[in-house]
């Protein structure tokens, strides 16, 4: 994942951020040796900036799209209040015993719940409110992900989706390839939604936080 600020700085907010815990620094690792797109993982400062609004807003319901090694389903849940619930979607079954695995080893078994499968069927079928969706799945379906979901956000609830601006490719009307052109069809399409308002926060490769109105 190339940076949208320059090494040193990044470097700087990293070691001015608070540390994640022993068992996502663990998942880190392993993620790092043993899957093909490690650069797919949110880092530590993204990790700790998703656990600190689950603590500001205590969501009691939040769905998350794109599980891959639930290093942000951990973190998340760390800031979730106790009868809280975070719903996962994964496509991948191949990283089924490796999420498990850590959601077994952060202690979240009664927190987190596993949906493994496409997106775009599972979340017609989710009977249930949510205070916070995270969106960091394929982004050709950003727009296909948050239209699905809106229905089933709360009023005054909120998306965070990654990738906002993907490497600054986003930026540039001049990229060809099919993930450029869904982030940037997303973005226009938040910019122009009388039903939220959101702001893009340039944390790691863009995040935009919406709120429902």
């Amino acid at each position: 994942m190339k940076a949208i600020i320059d090494y040193e700085t990044e470097k700087y907010i990293e070691n001015h951020t608070s540390d994640v815990s022993r068992i996502l620094q663990q998942n880190y690792r392993e993620t790092n040796l043993t899957t093909y797109f490690p650069q797919m993982l949110a880092g530590k400062v993204q990790a700790k900036f998703l656990e600190m609004v689950c603590r500001m807003i205590r969501p009691e319901r939040v769905l998350e799209i794109g599980t891959f090694t639930a290093y942000s389903a951990i973190a998340m849940a760390a800031g979730l209040p106790d009868n809280a619930l975070l719903f996962t979607i994964e496509v991948n079954k191949e990283l089924e015993a490796m999420i498990h695995k850590y959601i077994k080893l952060a202690g979240m078994e009664e927190k987190i719940k596993l949906l493994l499968g496409d997106a775009l069927q599972i979340i017609p079928k989710l009977d249930e409110q949510f205070d916070l969706v995270f969106i960091d799945a394929d982004k050709e379906q950003y727009f296909d992900y948050y239209e699905l979901a809106f229905e089933k956000v709360k009023p005054g609830g909120f998306f965070l989706v990654d990738n906002v601006l993907w490497n600054g490719k986003a930026v540039k009307d001049d990229s060809p390839d099919k993930e450029t052109q869904g982030i940037r069809r997303f973005n226009e399409h938040v910019k122009n939604d009388q039903r939220v308002e959101q702001v893009i926060l340039s944390v790691r490769d863009g995040l935009m936080l919406i709120r429902k109105l």
